[in-house]
């Protein structure tokens, strides 16, 4: 049988997933507390963030790849994936303005113009704003269908713009982010591919 014949459809509910998705906040909550978060507690707190924000937005990527060639079926599930993706996304932009620029307007202005890699990580969180803002089934009706898979597409972008952030970000090559943006690249060459 071939493996996109196949049909794996979990049958649990929702919320189980929205909970999983907060886990790792509340294990980085409990390491504050507890002064484990080493030396520097913004920046790994900064870091985690970040990379528990593309964990989720590659997750939702891989979706439909995984329904389409191997029959599992998680769409029920990807509004939850793709939300608990911003909530890291919005967790990581707040461990930077608050703890590591401490609200310095100008700072952080002078950051986003002369850092590329926090350049194309704000351009990733702006085109996230949208798809968070529309997440909703009211707002799937008020677009239209079509509109609102139009507009969703934008993660692709966000995407790609957040595992580039986290290459650049490292300032040399190791695996772990290369890793990620593999991933990504991947995943995204499948759509092409798909379309063709």
């Amino acid at each position: 049988m071939a493996l996109a014949n196949l049909r794996i459809q979990p049958r649990f509910p929702t919320w189980p997933v929205y909970l999983a998705g907060l886990l790792p906040a509340l294990w980085y909550l409990y390491q504050i507390f507890y002064g484990d978060l080493g030396a520097d507690p913004a920046k790994t707190l900064e870091h985690a963030m970040g990379e528990w924000a593309l964990r989720f937005l590659i997750l939702g990527l891989a979706i439909t790849p995984l329904r389409r060639e191997f029959g599992i079926g998680l769409l029920k599930y990807r509004r939850a994936i793709g939300l608990a993706a911003f909530f890291y996304v919005v967790l990581h932009l707040l461990v930077y303005l608050l703890l590591d620029q401490g609200l310095d307007w100008s700072a952080i202005w002078a950051d986003i113009v002369k850092r590329p890699y926090i350049t194309i990580g704000m351009a990733g969180f702006l085109l996230l704003l949208p798809l968070a803002a529309t997440s909703f089934n009211a707002a799937i009706r008020w677009l239209g269908g079509r509109n609102w898979n139009r507009l969703h597409k934008l993660v692709y972008p966000a995407v790609l713009a957040g595992a580039v952030h986290y290459v650049m970000l490292v300032k040399s090559w190791p695996l772990e982010p290369l890793v990620y943006l593999g991933i990504v690249l991947a995943l995204l060459a499948w759509r092409v591919w798909r379309r063709a």
